[in-house]
């Protein structure tokens, strides 16, 4: 129960719980959000009443907001060992009487969470004392949610909830707001989980209760935070309430600096790859069928990726460098969107040079920070990063075509061919005409000027050091000028003239 300034309403309302449901009940936590009145007081009066559940009455020294209150309940909850947690408002606006019917469906395991909804018969609301202009503001902010979410809620505005504990555990809930607009984020984690809601159509009371909500600041953060989640799922912004997929995903033919990468190998001899970043190995899996040999490196194993890799697979953070198992001899290495997410690129580069074969090859991408985009947000004094695509949030590095060659030399290639990507339209938009006709035109002006409207840059490089003939034996030129080639069909002269 979480409450605040509720001394007068706080053990009326305990005491509708009805008494039958009251043997199922393990505990009931009271969460006094540091009120100005005797709420604690009453609360603890209450919990001292013989025959009542096991009560624990908490006061916060600082009040942390409508959101902070219920985070600070469902962590006691967690800690405390139980299945199920019913979110119940001090102030008696949402019936007591109701528990069995909230916690019934989750008893059954027929979802993660079950919410009371005013809006679930028609006319409830109005009948039950709900002000026109709020019913009003319900019903257009639960439509415009549903329809960016792309659910089926009869209302978005409901305080009452209840959850098992153990999917409350697996949703980021600790980075929610502490405002009143915490029980939108927490629906958006739900349905961005997958996990499941059911509602229960409940009584309308309105009171004399004191109403702290803010109608029209409340209204703007509960819509932010949707327009948020659809952005941040096309990769704009950073929302981090929401989990950022470990994988990426990879769909062939999409113009993305993987398809182009892709289309590069097909053309080239099967041989062996080492897949730099390689993720969940959707693009080994394409090269294996390619008749290439693949070995994946990545900071994260994800499900399948040792059965997508015929090389193997090594767990390795490319910060530290390479490791040592992953051997050498590769003819091709590709480093796909790798090397902007590490502080040295240079050192990685050098690094991937020493596990090729002499005249092998690195087929390299990273986003071009001269694209208009970010050249953009720059201009506007409005930088910030995102979560996927040239400003994500996890890149260390940033390149322009120029600063990207000479890293590329400075780790000792040689550029064989440099190319560009247009916009990912396909991504944000979700394909269909609009997207066709957007990805065209960017291509065109990605090749008029690539520096400008260039998304990504593809480059095909080789190592430095070429391959010489010396006696009939192909060695590197840089191991001559070593000294470190020795003619196997002779020694090595003790005095060197």
């Amino acid at each position: 129960m979480v409450a605040y300034n509720a001394e007068t309403t706080l053990e009326r309302t305990l005491d509708r719980i009805p008494a039958d449901f009251r043997p199922r009940i393990a505990e009931i936590l009271i969460l006094d959000d540091a009120s100005h009145d005797a709420t604690f007081t009453a609360g603890t009066r209450w919990s001292q009443l013989a025959g009542m559940p096991p009560t624990v009455v908490m006061r916060h020294t600082k009040n942390l907001g409508y959101g902070g209150n219920q985070k600070a309940g469902y962590r006691l909850a967690a800690e405390r060992g139980l299945d199920i947690v019913v979110l119940l408002h001090g102030d008696g606006q949402y019936a007591p009487e109701m528990l069995p019917q909230m916690v019934e469906p989750l008893v059954r395991g027929e979802c993660e969470a079950v919410f009371g909804s005013r809006m679930m018969r028609p006319g409830d609301a109005l009948r039950g004392g709900m002000p026109l202009y709020k019913w009003l503001g319900n019903r257009v902010l639960t439509r415009l949610e549903n329809g960016l979410l792309g659910s089926k809620l009869t209302e978005f505005h409901s305080g009452y909830r209840a959850y098992r504990v153990d999917a409350l555990r697996r949703l980021p809930i600790e980075r929610n707001t502490d405002d009143f607009d915490f029980d939108t984020q927490i629906i958006v984690q739900l349905a961005d989980a997958g996990m499941r809601i059911r509602e229960i159509p409940i009584p309308t009371y309105y009171g004399d209760e004191i109403c702290y909500v803010n109608g029209m600041r409340y209204a703007k953060d509960v819509v932010k935070d949707v327009v948020e989640y659809r952005l941040a799922k096309k990769g704009f912004g950073t929302c981090d309430w929401i989990p950022k997929p470990a994988a990426y995903a990879f769909k062939e033919g999409d113009g993305s600096s993987h398809a182009v990468i892709l289309a590069a190998l097909r053309r080239l001899p099967p041989g062996r790859v080492l897949d730099v970043g390689c993720s969940g190995g959707l693009f080994a899996e394409r090269l294996e069928a390619l008749g290439h040999t693949v070995t994946g490196v990545d900071c994260v194993e994800i499900d399948g990726v040792k059965a997508r890799c015929s090389g193997g697979f090594h767990l390795a953070d490319l910060e530290d460098g390479l490791p040592a198992a992953v051997g050498g001899g590769y003819d091709y290495v590709v480093a796909g969107d790798v090397v902007e997410h590490v502080s040295r690129p240079e050192r990685l580069l050098a690094e991937l040079r020493g596990v090729l074969r002499p005249d092998g090859r690195v087929l390299l991408s990273v986003p071009n920070f001269g694209h208009w985009y970010s050249r953009l947000r720059v201009a506007l004094g409005a930088f910030d990063y995102d979560r996927r695509g040239i400003l994500d949030e996890t890149h260390l590095r940033f390149f322009s075509r120029a600063s990207l060659r000479r890293t590329v030399r400075s780790a000792g290639y040689d550029v064989l061919s440099l190319g560009a990507t247009g916009a990912p339209f396909w991504s944000v938009l979700g394909g269909g005409p609009a997207a066709t006709v957007l990805s065209g035109a960017s291509a065109l002006l990605t090749r008029l000027r690539p520096t400008l409207f260039g998304y990504q840059y593809v480059a095909l490089l080789t190592p430095h050091a070429a391959r010489t003939l010396i006696a009939g034996e192909h060695i590197d030129v840089q191991d001559v000028l070593n000294r470190q080639y020795v003619p196997e069909d002779r020694a090595r002269p003790s005095t060197r003239v």
